[in-house]
């Protein structure tokens, strides 16, 4: 089977068709990540500082799953990975915005001597290790981790 009577089988007519739907499709994909995370910096930054220690509040999305399931769905599809870290990343940053203002200053959500991968072993070990808390508590935890890490 040839190309072109491939892309004719799926319904495109030539390949820059389909990498024009293709692109549609990321372009989409990156916009909900981006409401999401925009919802979630809102649900955050109403928290007082207090709230920030424990995530006992109301938390929605990926965060609200235990880390029991936060293990299991990882284990049976390693996309989603990059769910629950784009939730974790969102979830920081409405910590960060509601501190007062000028105290996230020094705090880095990505510095380079810990990376997104660090960090995504991080939420596995700690879950590992505490699979009844919530997934918001392991990045809770996270956030004080990567505090610890603005200072050094």
């Amino acid at each position: 089977m040839t190309i072109k009577s491939s892309l004719r089988h799926t319904g495109f007519t030539d390949a820059s068709e389909s990498a024009r739907r293709l692109s549609r499709r990321r372009v989409r994909h990156l916009s909900i990540q981006m409401t999401v995370g925009m919802l979630l910096l809102a649900v955050a930054g109403s928290w007082s500082g207090a709230e920030a220690q424990s995530t006992k509040g109301k938390v929605v999305g990926l965060g609200a799953a235990t880390c029991q399931r936060f293990k299991d769905d990882v284990k049976s599809n390693a996309i989603l990975r990059r769910d629950y870290m784009a939730w974790a990343q969102g979830f920081m940053s409405g910590m960060l915005a509601s501190q007062p203002g000028g105290a996230d200053q020094q705090i880095n959500l990505n510095p380079v001597t810990y990376d997104l991968v660090s960090q995504l072993h991080f939420l596995e070990d700690h879950c590992s290790q505490n699979s009844a808390l919530r997934f918001s508590d392991a990045v809770a935890a996270l956030f004080q981790r990567l505090l610890k890490e603005s200072k050094t």
